[in-house]
């Protein structure tokens, strides 16, 4: 029997008789991670959820499902489609919509992981038979002394995705493996090449794969009734500095795009869902110390937190030393610095200095 990897790190099982169902979007890194689990001697099982409608500019279903059952063929792994279209919708896309409506920034990739891909889609994999989900996320999952699933970053910091799975369960981490750990993304469609398995979505995934283009203003209107339109942009002393076409058009730290001729740049402050006031103000406002967050998925318990902690609130940031508690089921993390405004409705992650995710949440407030 052939041993795991070396380079595969310990985000990869040693090989056994139970089966591991490999999450195949039609992506590169999904179907890398499903060739590097056969190469590692596992049983492994090629599992499609289909989210989402045949729509413009996307491959048809019927296409993709059939080019990634070729592929899973090529490698000797079974493959099974699973319609979760209706549950992507009610999980995912409808909560989408209500917090844009709610004055919210949403991040659906983090529902989704926590809802469907390592939720329902790791539910139906085990009524297959399928110990554990592979994904092709850059992550590591390590074990900590406790015997419990340690997310952490990936090798590719510049690739890595522990921030948008810090919202799924200990109790799921546990049942998931990510065989791109140890590995570069640059290297990923070269290694594909090498073993003739062109992927069969050649491009990029796009940051919300159910808006067209990313395009998540056309997007919103064509799915949301009644959507606020037009209000007054204001200073924070109430002066009305000029209009804009919606709250659901922007977000905190926005800059750009608000139309106001000013004696300086203005920035998003806030969005007053109330008074359908967008609230602006100069560079020096557009930051704070503090931010809350609500929802928790608690991966470490705060008593074991280290005093050196880092977090982020958005996906494309490092992460900035700060402190942080539990308060009355909030987490409060106060950064060292002055921090970039976050958008409630976006993820506030918190790590230990050697990459480790202690807690995620849905962040509701900020202060100065």
């Amino acid at each position: 029997m052939r041993t795991t990897s070396p380079s595969l790190g310990s985000s990869l099982l040693k090989p056994s008789q139970k089966r591991i169902a490999v999450a195949l979007s039609g992506g590169r890194d999904s179907l890398l991670a499903l060739a590097l689990l056969k190469d590692a001697g596992h049983d492994v099982l090629g599992v499609h959820g289909r989210f989402l409608d045949d729509a413009p500019g996307r491959m048809p279903h019927d296409a993709l499902a059939r080019d990634l059952a070729e592929r899973c063929a090529a490698l000797g792994a079974d493959f099974a489609v699973l319609d979760l279209r209706d549950d992507f919708e009610r999980l995912v896309v409808a909560p989408f919509v209500q917090a844009y409506l709610d004055g919210k920034t949403p991040n659906p990739c983090c529902l989704c992981n926590a809802r469907l891909k390592f939720g329902l889609l790791l539910d139906k994999a085990a009524a297959l038979g399928a110990e554990k989900i592979a994904t092709g996320h850059y992550a590591r999952l390590t074990h900590d002394a406790n015997a419990r699933a340690a997310l952490r970053r990936g090798r590719d910091t510049g690739k890595d995705q522990s921030y948008f799975l810090s919202l799924v369960p200990s109790e799921n981490l546990a049942r998931a493996v990510f065989p791109l750990a140890g590995r570069l993304k640059e290297g990923v469609l070269g290694e594909l090449s090498a073993r003739g398995l062109p992927p069969p979505l050649p491009g990029e995934s796009q940051d919300v794969c159910f808006v067209p283009g990313d395009d998540y203003k056309s997007f919103l209107r064509g799915q949301a009734a009644g959507l606020p339109g037009s209000g007054p942009i204001v200073l924070e002393d109430g002066t009305v500095v000029g209009r804009h076409q919606g709250l659901w058009r922007h977000t905190q730290g926005q800059r750009r795009g608000l139309g106001v001729a000013h004696t300086e740049p203005l920035y998003v402050l806030a969005k007053d869902v109330a008074r359908n006031a967008l609230v602006v103000g100069p560079a020096a406002r557009a930051q704070c110390r503090t931010v809350l967050a609500a929802n928790l998925n608690v991966l470490v318990p705060p008593a074991e937190w280290p005093e050196i902690l880092v977090a982020k609130t958005r996906s494309r940031q490092e992460p900035a030393p700060a402190t942080a508690r539990i308060e009355s089921e909030r987490l409060v993390v106060t950064f060292a610095t002055p921090h970039p405004l976050p958008a409630p409705g976006q993820i506030a992650a918190l790590y230990d200095q050697e990459g480790r995710v202690l807690v995620g949440g849905i962040i509701d407030a900020f202060a100065p």
